[in-house]
């Protein structure tokens, strides 16, 4: 079970809520504070991930474009979000290219979650691809499909 960190409170050497096997600081952390890069699609979604269990706002709307929404709505209901929903298990189901050759690819995913102490899962295939079409360039989040 992953649970964003109290006030002082490090979560740095703490698993990866991504369950990737690594802990966060080694793992989804510096993607967050922009020290690098997705390297790949499923990268990107598992820092995504993360982002919403630790509340990382400013990560989740710098990977997401959205112009239908203002600046101001979208982190309010980023914020909104990471408050009520507590992320609890991420299991990747299937990858469709996304990989560091590539300008987009698909990631099905299933996350399981509680909101007022209610459990749930999500499953989506969510599409990513490379700003400006160039194979160096940022993975986004564009849509789910």
């Amino acid at each position: 079970m992953v649970r964003a960190a109290g006030f002082g409170a490090s979560k740095s050497r703490e698993p990866c809520p991504c369950l990737s096997g690594m802990s966060y600081d080694s793992c989804c952390e510096p993607l967050h504070r922009g020290e690098r890069w997705a390297m790949t699609a499923e990268q990107l979604m598992r820092s995504r991930y993360s982002a919403f269990a630790f509340a990382e706002v400013d990560y989740l709307i710098e990977t997401h474009p959205d112009t239908a929404t203002s600046l101001a709505q979208r982190r309010k209901e980023l914020r909104k979000n990471c408050h009520d929903v507590r992320w609890l298990a991420l299991k990747i189901k299937a990858v469709e290219a996304g990989g560091v050759d590539d300008l987009q690819g698909t990631v099905t995913f299933e996350a399981t979650f509680g909101v007022a102490g209610q459990r749930n899962v999500m499953t989506e295939t969510s599409l990513f691809q490379r700003r400006d079409g160039d194979r160096k360039g940022k993975w986004l989040y564009i849509k789910p499909l």
